[in-house]
């Protein structure tokens, strides 16, 4: 194995679960889906090539953000919303480092969803896991921008009547480079989703479906349940056509002349008709028209990789602007600076 992203290519030492595992006990509520997301990343590290040196955790506020506690490398537990913008400073300073954020759809989609949007539009190299149960559980149960219209929590006794927030959509509609989603059910498909995201040379995006058994339990109950998967989920495979069902196959994903999609049957409009998935599609139109095939988690429900372009990666094109600068203007005096006057002149 060798080091990731453009580091030096030097042996990685082997390791196992228990490496990256810190000695915190693990404090979430008994039977949370963050346990098995946490499991999930734990044992994908030792896959990835890297060094738990070289591993960066950073989070907000809220149940998921106690999740740098419970792994066994750098970390930081920092304040509400603003982990994307701690992280964005430690990507670009330090582009050795892999540097993952953990959120949940109220630390980073309320108070925090200016500095999601922005890590997203600047193509910045982070690998972003967001944790949506559609609730804010940390605070005890209040309705979070991913809630449904009518939810009624304690603090919408009557029912909220805002519109939510689709994740998906809304990294797409900031142009994420990577865009994807998974679900706390399935172990398998989770480190798949993260290993492509940690594969991203660029801003990668993971909505995770994660059930708050306390505070809104069963929220994605029909269609993660596994009974429920097989006829609710719809697999994104690159390249192949959009095909789905009980059976496998007899349900599939048309375009209409309007550019709209449709669930339809497959044997009614033969299997050549079926929409083909394209995530490396370069405009994000026809995966924002996926991830709005659902209007909430009780109609079938797309997940898998919607959108992996490439884009330049905002730290690079920083350290080549700083690069240049140099080359032609010569070093600065950084010290001479800090003790100027409180004005100067730029020629």
């Amino acid at each position: 194995m060798s080091e990731s992203n453009g580091a030096t290519a030097t042996a990685v030492p082997v390791t196992a679960r228990k490496d990256w595992s810190s000695d915190q006990e693990v404090r979430w509520c008994p039977g949370c889906g963050d346990y098995s997301i946490l499991a999930a990343v734990q044992m994908l590290m030792p896959e990835l090539g890297v060094r738990r040196e070289n591993t960066v955790f950073l989070s907000g506020i809220g149940c998921a953000a106690r999740f740098p506690y419970y792994m066994n490398t750098y970390g930081m537990h920092s304040i509400h919303g603003r982990a994307p913008a701690i992280a964005t400073g430690l990507a670009t300073t330090r582009p050795d480092l892999d540097v993952w954020v953990i959120s949940g759809d109220g630390d980073a989609l309320s108070i925090g969803g200016n500095h999601l949007i922005h890590a997203l539009r600047r193509n910045v190299r982070l690998n972003i896991l967001m944790f949506n149960n559609q609730i804010y559980g940390l605070t005890k149960g209040q309705y979070s921008p991913t809630s449904e219209v009518a939810k009624v929590t304690k603090s919408t006794p009557f029912g909220s009547v805002d519109t939510p927030f689709n994740p998906v959509s809304l990294a797409l509609g900031a142009e994420a480079t990577f865009v994807a989603r998974t679900h706390d059910m399935d172990r398998a498909h989770m480190q798949e989703t993260f290993r492509r995201a940690h594969q991203h040379n660029g801003a990668a995006f993971v909505e995770v479906l994660q059930n708050c058994n306390v505070f809104n339990d069963g929220a994605f109950e029909k269609i993660t349940s596994r009974d429920a998967r097989a006829s609710m989920l719809i697999p994104l495979q690159h390249g192949q056509p959009i095909v789905f069902g009980a059976e496998g196959s007899e349900r599939g994903v048309i375009q209409r002349a309007d550019g709209s999609l449709e669930i339809v049957s497959v044997a009614d409009v033969g299997l050549d008709a079926l929409l083909v998935h394209d995530e490396a599609r370069d405009d994000p139109g026809l995966a924002f028209a996926l991830s709005r095939l659902a209007h909430g988690p009780y109609e079938p429900t797309p997940i898998g990789v919607f959108r992996a372009v490439e884009r330049p990666e905002y730290g690079t094109q920083m350290s080549e602007q700083i690069t240049d600068a140099q080359a032609k203007r010569g070093l600065g005096d950084v010290a001479a600076l800090l003790r100027s006057g409180s004005s100067w002149t730029v020629d």
